[in-house]
């Protein structure tokens, strides 16, 4: 009798063996490598990897065709959060999601959540098909005082609420910019930041981090690797989760002290302790105010003046 549970255990344990190893050799095969679909080499005339390994993401450096041959097995749905209140909703938010619905990972389910005060009128749009529309109303009235605290606020609370369970990939995103092209799943990413369009372009030295020692969102003089842009960023609903969260801790650390530092300020801390595993040119964020230089040969994304 214990030989014979002796050898039905020993096949059991080879069986469970096996199935792992089956597991095993299919989860390599479905990893999608760097190299599978990043070329940094194509762009020689720009950053491309990061200190830390990172791809920055230009036009040319990328295989879409392989990334699409990757995520159509996902089954994937993006999230796209866009806050909108006052005038900014009525000037912009119509142009912000028509632009979206177009060129905004074509063909993908994408979720789009507009935040909005009750105040605003919402345009009428005819969705493309895989896309879905939700509004949440902001009920608070300082929006005047703190757009961005707020904003973050309502991300924070949706975001436990209501969109981790329904997203892969989350991006948030100001209601003044406009998609120009296609910007496709080479932005996907599990923590994705945007290069700032300007301060690419400057010496580290003059980036204007929050310099205070006693403000959460300090980084001291020597130290920073890039600056980077608030208008455009994502990844995993948690990473976002996790951006937030720190960025409202430091907030109320802030307030505590009497000091006011700004939300791109505290999130260039967080990136700066919190290595983004993916980068956005100047491409996905370029100021439409300036013409652009030879190295943003194909714009994405531009942000649209807020004079105007």
């Amino acid at each position: 009798m214990n030989c014979k549970r002796k050898m039905l255990l020993l096949i059991l344990g080879l069986s469970l063996l096996l199935l792992l190893d089956h597991y095993s050799r299919k989860n390599q095969e479905e990893e999608l490598q760097l190299s599978d679909w990043f070329n940094p080499r194509k762009r020689p005339d720009v950053i491309t990897t990061t200190s830390w390994l990172a791809p920055v993401v230009w036009e040319g450096t990328f295989s879409r065709k392989a990334l699409e041959k990757h995520y159509r097995k996902q089954n994937l749905t993006t999230g796209l959060a866009v806050f909108a209140a006052g005038r900014l909703a009525d000037k912009y938010l119509e142009l912000f999601l028509h632009s979206a619905n177009k060129y905004f990972l074509t063909g993908y389910r994408v979720i789009f959540y507009v935040m909005v005060d009750t105040f605003v009128k919402l345009p009428q749009i005819r969705w493309e098909p895989l896309r879905r529309f939700k509004v949440f109303i902001v009920t608070e009235d300082s929006w005047l005082d703190n757009a961005d605290l707020v904003r973050m606020k309502t991300l924070a609370k949706h975001i436990i609420w209501d969109i981790q369970g329904e997203v892969d990939f989350l991006f948030s995103m100001t209601v003044t910019q406009i998609f120009q092209n296609n910007v496709g799943v080479e932005v996907l990413g599990e923590l994705v930041a945007q290069l700032h369009s300007w301060w690419y372009f400057k010496d580290r030295a003059s980036f204007p981090y929050e310099r205070r020692p006693r403000s959460a969102a300090c980084i001291p003089f020597g130290q920073g690797d890039f600056y980077y842009d608030g208008a455009f960023v994502g990844g995993t609903p948690l990473e976002v989760l996790n951006l937030v969260e720190e960025y409202l801790s430091g907030v109320t650390h802030d307030l505590r002290l009497r000091l006011n530092s700004t939300y791109e300020k505290h999130l260039n801390k967080y990136f700066f302790l919190r290595k983004p595993a993916k980068l956005l040119s100047p491409e996905y964020n370029w100021d439409a105010d300036f013409y652009p230089p030879p190295q943003v040969q194909y714009v994405k994304v531009a942000q649209q003046s807020k004079r105007r």
